[in-house]
């Protein structure tokens, strides 16, 4: 188990390498810290482990690589969803306006560096 986390953690550290290294935006980590903070993001989700929803790491692996991450992801953080990561719902953030969402979507798809 401990072997399949620190390789959940290193290929989402890569994932931020690669991004970055391919001109990918730059992560403000305490803005968008902040953000899901006070959005209540981490009720359900850590950066390296899983809580009620996959951890932030485990969402950069999966969608690192996909060219239309940062819209998917910010219309499913405003609208919420379910079936991707098992069968408890992902509430909707209606109230989080499209900057900050793209702040912490951005952030998550970097691996959530401190």
């Amino acid at each position: 188990m401990k072997l399949a986390l620190t390789i959940v953690a290193l290929a989402a550290s890569g994932v931020a390498s690669i991004a970055h290294a391919a001109g990918g935006p730059s992560v403000d980590s305490a803005a968008a810290t902040q953000i899901a903070t006070k959005n209540a993001c981490f009720g359900c989700h850590q950066v390296n482990r899983n809580v009620v929803g996959p951890s932030f790491q485990e969402i950069a692996s999966k969608y690192g690589s996909d060219p239309g991450a940062v819209p998917k992801l910010m219309q499913k953080i405003k609208q919420g969803g379910s079936g991707v990561w098992g069968m408890l719902p992902m509430p909707s953030h209606p109230n989080m306006n499209d900057a900050d969402i793209k702040t912490v979507t951005q952030w998550i798809l970097a691996g959530a560096p401190k």
